[in-house]
C-alpha cells in the first residue's frame, strides 16, 4: 500500500538518499552537494514543501517544491523542484498520486515546473495528468564573472 506524507527535518537522511537516486538516474550524481544537516534545515522552512511516497514504510518516490511569488500575477505559486519515482515503482500510479497530493497542498495555487526537452516520457506523463506544456528556454548564470561585455 502506498502512503504519502510530508517529510520533516528528521527525514533528511532519507530525503537525501531519494535526491541522490534521482540525480544518479539523470547521470548528475555530482550535482547533489547539499549535506544531510543542511537539508534538514531546509525541510523545516515554511516555503519548502516535500512529500514522500512510501510502500509499506519504504520510500519509493517524492515531489518537492518551493513557494514563490509571481510579481506579474501578484500572487504566490508553487515552483515544483523534483518529481521522482523509483524504477521498480514507475507505471503504478505513484507519480500521479504525488502530483495530486502536491496540488492539494497548493490549495488553489498554480504549480509551475520545467522538464527537459529530451524527457519525452515525462512530457507524456504530465500531459496525461492534465498539465499544460509550454515551450520556454531555460537560462542559467552562476556568477557575475560569467557576464560578457558586448
Amino acid at each position: 500500500m502506498i502512503t504519502i506524507r510530508r517529510a520533516t527535518p528528521q527525514d533528511a537522511a532519507m530525503v537525501h538518499g531519494l535526491m541522490r537516486a534521482l540525480a544518479e538516474h539523470q547521470d548528475e550524481g555530482w550535482a547533489v552537494t547539499v549535506t544531510v544537516d543542511r537539508l534538514a534545515g531546509y525541510l523545516g522552512r515554511p516555503e519548502v514543501g516535500y512529500l514522500v511516497a512510501e510502500r509499506d514504510g519504504r520510500p519509493v518516490g517524492y515531489v518537492s517544491w518551493l513557494r514563490r511569488v509571481s510579481l506579474w500575477a501578484g500572487r504566490d505559486y508553487l515552483a515544483l523542484d523534483d518529481l521522482y519515482v523509483a524504477d521498480g515503482e514507475r507505471g503504478h500510479g505513484v507519480g500521479e498520486r504525488l502530483m495530486r497530493a502536491a496540488a492539494e497542498e497548493a490549495g488553489g495555487l498554480v504549480i509551475r515546473w520545467e522538464v527537459a526537452q529530451a524527457n519525452v516520457a515525462a512530457q507524456r506523463f504530465y500531459a496525461r495528468i492534465g498539465a499544460t506544456l509550454t515551450t520556454k528556454t531555460i537560462c542559467r548564470l552562476a556568477t557575475a564573472d560569467q557576464l560578457r561585455s558586448s
